[in-house]
């Protein structure tokens, strides 16, 4: 990425847990500051303020261009102390936090959120986003300054030969039955009861099927104890999450509150053909009858359609599997990266445009903590 393009980075991150030390390599200088974790939500951590260390660091070492992609406590430090010392600043917009919190009760605290996000991203010179959908969405909320920088996919580590028998044997299932498989937190969020719902109506077309869920989050508990019978595979990352992925037959995605999405693109990469809202990744990146079905946004019932009807015939869902592989071969890193490098150049040297801008990709991946 930027490394390889001859450009120095430091990453300001949380400390995951007391022996996370770092280490600093080269051209790469990563800094591990104090969080906390979310009441309610233990799998993700913000960041605490750190104003005067941020200070110091960027007095002694001044950067060219402070990119945010946090709008925590953390990532309002570094955005208050690039201001004072005269950086540029570019963000990321990466989760929609205002429609998070309808999920919790907390719905009356949409507009305010909506309000702090948009002073906090209007404060850079450029907010990018992974989508053309996503840009027009924030201008119309009054952001300023988005610029389309999309996704990549790494389809080396994400690929149909991963595909493991003896992990479906672990799941329990037969070599001819079908895998429904969702990746993502286990969160109210993320409409998990649709999937299920889903799996359900493919479980009564074939008895045999079997729901596999990877990732953890506050409904783990009660989903273990309502649905006893489904895989539980936690958090996985890497090869390991590469090779659940691949051995899986058909991706269910049934959330309606993403940015983005990149667990659709790592599905479609690993050869399964995706059920999901037509929006995000899956808009851009589902062919539908090809990779995949699309639902319009917020139908339930036309989300159980598709995955049932994709269920229907495992030789086509496995052809349409084919399909979507080879359509992700095309989302270059290489070019995504010089893309990114471009627009970085042009904040940095305070030449961004006022509205949305060139369409550009990039790989970035989401974690389970604040940073920038």
């Amino acid at each position: 990425g930027l490394l390889a393009r001859g450009h120095a980075v430091q990453l300001i991150r949380v400390r995951q847990g007391a022996n996370d030390s770092p280490q600093s390599r080269d051209a790469l200088e990563t800094l591990a500051l104090p969080g906390f974790r979310i009441p309610g939500y233990p799998q993700l951590q913000s960041g605490w303020p750190a104003h005067k260390t941020l200070l110091t660091q960027w007095r002694q070492n001044r950067p060219d261009l402070i990119h945010i992609v946090t709008e925590g406590p953390l990532g309002y430090s570094a955005l208050s102390a690039a201001r004072r010392l005269g950086i540029p600043v570019s963000t990321s917009f990466h989760t929609n936090f205002h429609n998070y919190s309808r999920h919790y009760h907390l719905g009356w605290l949409a507009t305010p959120i909506t309000a702090y996000l948009r002073h906090f991203h209007n404060q850079g010179a450029q907010t990018l986003v992974p989508t053309q959908e996503l840009a027009e969405h924030l201008q119309s909320m009054g952001f300023l300054r988005t610029q389309i920088l999309g996704r990549g996919i790494d389809t080396r580590l994400f690929s149909p030969q991963h595909r493991d028998m003896t992990l479906r044997q672990q799941w329990g299932v037969a070599p001819d039955a079908l895998v429904a498989l969702y990746v993502g937190r286990l969160a109210a969020e993320k409409n998990l009861e649709l999937a299920i719902a889903a799996f359900q109506a493919i479980q009564r077309m074939q008895p045999h099927a079997r729901l596999v869920l990877v990732g953890d989050g506050p409904l783990t508990p009660r989903l273990r104890a309502r649905y006893p019978e489904f895989v539980y595979c936690g958090m996985r990352q890497g090869h390991d999450l590469a090779t659940h992925y691949a051995s899986a037959d058909l991706f269910l995605f049934p959330s309606l509150t993403e940015t983005f999405g990149n667990v659709t693109l790592e599905a479609l990469a690993s050869g399964l053909a995706v059920a999901a809202f037509d929006y995000a990744a899956a808009h851009t990146h589902v062919e539908p009858g090809c990779s995949g079905l699309l639902a319009p946004y917020g139908d339930a019932q036309a989300f159980i359609t598709a995955a049932t009807t994709l269920a229907q015939d495992l030789s086509a869902l496995r052809q349409m599997g084919k399909t979507a592989r080879q359509a992700m071969r095309q989302l270059d890193s290489e070019y995504l990266y010089d893309r990114l490098e471009t627009l970085f150049l042009s904040a940095s040297r305070g030449k961004t445009s006022s509205s949305g801008a060139t369409t550009a990709q990039a790989s970035v991946e989401e974690g389970g903590q604040e940073g920038f």
